[in-house]
């Protein structure tokens, strides 16, 4: 592999992309190459393996295994490609026009290479410096905690971290949580002529959806104190409804699958009641006319926690000087970041690409972004 930077973080984006690592599949192949790669700098790789085995989280630490440092965290997980219109190979990097198109080009492997590139400045620099690769970020941002749990034990707990979803290099040091709900209805079947016969699943459900609608209206008129948000408020959205058999059956069933994008300090249990009151209060007792069999529950699938600002927090601090910036941004996406924070760790979101590109057809990063951020994390071997 060549020594230029740019050059290698090419060459080793192609590898990474080529790996099909769609959440709902492994990401084994991945890791044992970059874990190769990393054996053959001299660095020492560990991993976590997922709960089924199908998965593994990996770390590795240059420098003085003592407490401090910064760590670099990237997600190996990929959105599906299913049903895009792509016009070349998906898991196939190509390079036109200054920029590299795959899956995962962007979100976020572009950073993943460009920190492996980077592996044996690193090295050479003798600081202390981490990676961190985690797994299934893309569907419950579980796949960190593994090695989150261990800062300070068999893990160097870090000063500092850097999460390095697409931010075109921007400094951002708050962003939103994101929860996501599964409610489901079940009522009772009968013919249609006869609705008192039965409990409609999917009317109880519909006064469910138009019920979340009203709390993200209202939520509108409550825009919290930091403008950087785009939109500034706390979102509700309904992304699927699935239920019923035939037209002319009262539904059995009704699922709707929603979810809940706060800001910093909200919280997933409290959007959780709202909906909740309004299922006891209106949706349960007019679902039970005339029956008591139908019931409503709702589960909370996945709690992807929020990235608060901290003035002049050690992470911000850091990456600003890096970066050569003097003001920090937020985001809206959530990431892997507020772990970190809730364990403790001061941490920011900082990466390569554009989000607008994330998880579109034809993903790309532009060339000149890997090469602002090998800069970057050059500068990082002199700064800690």
């Amino acid at each position: 592999m060549t020594a230029d930077p740019l050059t290698r973080a090419k060459e080793l984006l192609a590898k990474l992309a080529a790996f099909p690592t769609v959440s709902d599949r492994s990401n084994l192949d991945l890791i044992a190459f970059v874990s190769d790669y990393l054996r053959g700098l001299g660095a020492e790789p560990v991993l976590a393996p997922s709960n089924d085995g199908s998965k593994a989280a990996l770390h590795v630490a240059f420098g003085p295994k003592t407490q401090g440092g910064v760590l670099l965290s990237a997600h190996t997980d990929v959105v599906p490609v299913e049903g895009q219109p792509w016009t070349a190979d998906p898991f196939t990097l190509r390079e036109k026009d200054g920029r590299l198109y795959a899956r995962g080009a962007c979100d976020m492997k572009g950073f993943a290479a460009c920190a492996l590139a980077t592996a044996p400045a690193f090295l050479a620099s003798g600081r202390p410096i981490q990676i961190l690769l985690s797994y299934d970020e893309e569907t419950t941002c579980l796949g960190s905690l593994d090695f989150i749990r261990r800062f300070g034990a068999d893990i160097p707990r870090p000063d500092a971290v850097i999460v390095g979803e697409p931010t075109q290099m921007q400094v951002a040091d708050a962003h939103k949580g994101v929860a996501t709900f599964r409610t489901t209805v079940r009522g009772v079947e009968a013919h249609s002529a006869r609705p008192s016969l039965g409990a409609s699943a999917i009317s109880a459900a519909a006064e469910i959806v138009v019920d979340i609608d009203r709390l993200a209206r209202e939520g509108e008129r409550r825009p919290g104190p930091d403008a950087r948000f785009d939109p500034p408020w706390a979102t509700y959205h309904v992304g699927t409804i699935v239920g019923g058999t035939a037209r002319n059956i009262l539904a059995r069933e009704c699922v709707i699958g929603w979810e809940f994008r706060g800001l910093p300090g909200m919280r997933a249990t409290d959007a959780l009641a709202e909906v909740e009151t309004f299922v006891a209060a209106h949706a349960l007792p007019r679902l039970r006319r005339h029956h008591v069999e139908p019931t409503i529950t709702t589960v909370l699938d996945v709690d992807v926690p929020s990235l608060a600002a901290e003035s002049g927090s050690r992470a911000a601090t850091l990456a600003l000087r890096l970066a050569r910036a003097n003001v920090t941004v937020a985001v809206p996406f959530a990431t892997e970041a507020g772990h970190f924070q809730a364990a403790g760790v001061s941490t920011i979101v900082c990466g390569p690409g554009s989000i607008e590109q994330a998880h579109k057809p034809d993903e790309y990063v532009e060339t000149a972004q890997l090469a602002e951020c090998l800069g970057f994390l050059q500068r990082l071997c002199g700064a800690v």
